[in-house]
């Protein structure tokens, strides 16, 4: 590899194409915006600009991982969401763009005044905390079954400066009194069948497989959050969840079933269906 920005883009796009498709050019920038400390502005600036040997041999290193499959995010130890920086890690899923549609939602429908809201599943706390970061004056609690990204949340908010976010170790809301009530539970369960091929491609391979599959054909986890979450929800709360692309009419169902009579679908910016939610009446 030629050792000049513009040289490393265009060479490096091309090999990774194969394995990312249209994402390599924006797995290659941030690949090399993070070795070279500097914004993704700089690689346009200055395209015959020439990396360090030490610059080269570290963004030789990491390039050979991404194209190896391994997710840029785990790479590099944090993925942008809404606002924040987090650190992400292989014990967790990956914050995804399209679930910044799941904090939308939640914040369109809180109350004004100060008051609760419940994060299932929160891995890296990315919904828990970006709600957090939006409304200073209500109290976030996430909860994850497992103990590492418990502590990993944890560590987000402080980093992000976040007071108003707590974070404990729960099988769903097991370790919550029935005297706990919020205004909104939200969470990105396990939705995808584990007969699914998509398991096998792309950066979900290296994702934990218990934060992504569920019984039922994927709808086990969202069964029994709308099942249970009435207990947990003031008069008028809202339950809300993110689903798959064509789960959206199997989800209001099952929470017809439930005592949802009234739950809706909302469509992502792609129009796909990803996110179903339901108020306590």
């Amino acid at each position: 590899m030629t050792a000049t920005i513009s040289a490393l883009l265009a060479d490096s796009t091309t090999e990774l194409t194969a394995l990312s498709g249209g994402a390599a050019g924006v797995d290659v920038r941030a690949l090399l915006c993070h070795v070279l400390g500097q914004p993704s502005s700089y690689l346009y600036t200055w395209p015959e600009r020439k990396l360090t040997a030490a610059q080269l041999a570290q963004f030789r290193q990491l390039f050979a991982r991404r194209l190896q499959g391994e997710p840029v995010a785990y790479i590099l130890g944090y993925r942008d969401f809404w606002t924040l920086r987090l650190n992400v890690s292989p014990t967790t899923l990956i914050p995804r763009p399209e679930t910044e549609l799941l904090v939308e939602q939640a914040l369109a429908v809180l109350p004004a005044t100060p008051c609760r809201v419940l994060d299932l599943g929160t891995g890296t706390g990315a919904v828990a905390l970006a709600i957090a970061s939006e409304r200073p004056d209500v109290t976030v609690v996430g909860i994850d079954l497992m103990p590492e990204a418990v502590a990993l949340a944890s560590r987000n908010a402080h980093d992000n400066h976040l007071s108003n976010a707590h974070f404990i170790q729960s099988d769903w809301f097991s370790a919550l009194s029935d005297m706990n009530r919020f205004e909104v539970i939200v969470s990105n369960p396990p939705y995808i069948d584990g007969d699914d091929p998509h398991l096998q491609q792309g950066d979900v391979r290296f994702e934990p497989a218990s934060a992504l599959v569920a019984e039922e054909s994927g709808l086990a986890a969202i069964r029994h959050i709308g099942q249970t979450a009435p207990t947990y929800l003031v008069d008028g709360g809202w339950l809300m969840v993110e689903h798959g692309y064509n789960q959206g009419e199997a989800v209001r169902a099952a929470w017809k079933d439930a005592g949802w009579p009234d739950a809706k679908t909302q469509q992502d910016y792609a129009g796909l269906d990803r996110i179903t939610l339901a108020q306590r009446l």
